[in-house]
C-alpha cells in the first residue's frame, strides 16, 4: 500500500513539473507573438489587394440613388390610392436608400471644393419633412401626405443644390414607372404638387 501510495505521489510530482515547463514554454511563446509585427508584408499587401477588390464590388451613389427615385415614385402612388399598407413599405424603403446612399459617400465637394456632409443633411430632413410623411402615412391621411410629399421632394432639391447637383430637378411622376427627373433645360420646380 505505501508503495502505491509512494508511485501516485511521485506521478504527481512528475506532471506537476511537466506541466509547469509546458505552461513555462507557452508564455515563453506567448510573449514572443506579443512582440512580433501585427502581419509579414504579404499578408500587408493581400490585405490591401483585397480591400481593393471589394471597393470595386461596392455599388456607388447614383446606383442607390436610382433605388431612392424609384421607391419615393411609388411611395406617391400609393399614398394617392390611400394604399397605406403599401406607402407604408415605399415609405420605409426610401428612407432605408437614403440611409444607404449616405453610407457609401458620407460627404461629397461641392464646386467650391467644401465638404457637404450629406449625413448631416438626411439627419435633419430626417427630423422635419421626412418624419411629417412618416407621420401622414401612419394617419393614413391623403390630403396630409400629399402636402408631406411635396415638401420632400423640395429637401431632397435642396440637398442636390447643396452637393453642386442643382441639375438633377424633380418632379412628381406621371406614372409608376416614369422618372422623376425632369429633362427640360432651367424648369421650375412644383411649389405643390398638382391634384389628379
Amino acid at each position: 500500500m505505501k508503495r502505491q501510495v509512494y508511485a501516485l505521489a511521485a506521478a504527481f510530482a512528475v506532471g506537476a513539473v511537466v506541466s509547469g515547463l509546458g505552461l513555462s514554454g507557452w508564455k515563453t511563446s506567448y510573449a514572443a507573438d506579443a512582440t512580433r509585427p501585427a502581419a509579414p508584408p504579404d499578408d500587408v499587401a493581400a490585405l490591401k489587394a483585397e480591400v481593393a477588390r471589394l471597393r470595386g464590388m461596392v455599388t456607388d451613389q447614383s446606383h442607390v440613388m436610382a433605388d431612392v427615385a424609384y421607391h419615393y415614385s411609388n411611395l406617391y402612388f400609393a399614398g394617392e390610392a390611400e394604399n397605406w399598407p403599401l406607402a407604408r413599405f415605399y415609405f420605409d424603403e426610401t428612407r432605408s436608400h437614403l440611409r444607404w446612399a449616405v453610407r457609401v459617400i458620407p460627404f461629397r465637394k461641392d464646386r467650391a471644393g467644401r465638404d457637404v456632409d450629406l449625413g448631416g443633411i438626411l439627419t435633419a430632413v430626417e427630423q422635419t419633412s421626412l418624419k411629417d410623411l412618416d407621420e401622414a402615412v401612419t394617419a393614413r391621411d391623403k390630403s396630409r401626405f400629399t402636402t408631406a410629399y411635396a415638401a420632400q421632394l423640395q429637401n431632397c432639391m435642396a440637398c442636390h443644390k447643396a452637393a453642386s447637383k442643382e441639375f438633377i430637378v424633380l418632379h412628381v411622376p406621371e406614372r409608376p414607372d416614369a422618372s422623376m427627373v425632369e429633362f427640360r433645360a432651367d424648369p421650375e420646380p412644383p411649389a405643390s404638387i398638382p391634384q389628379r
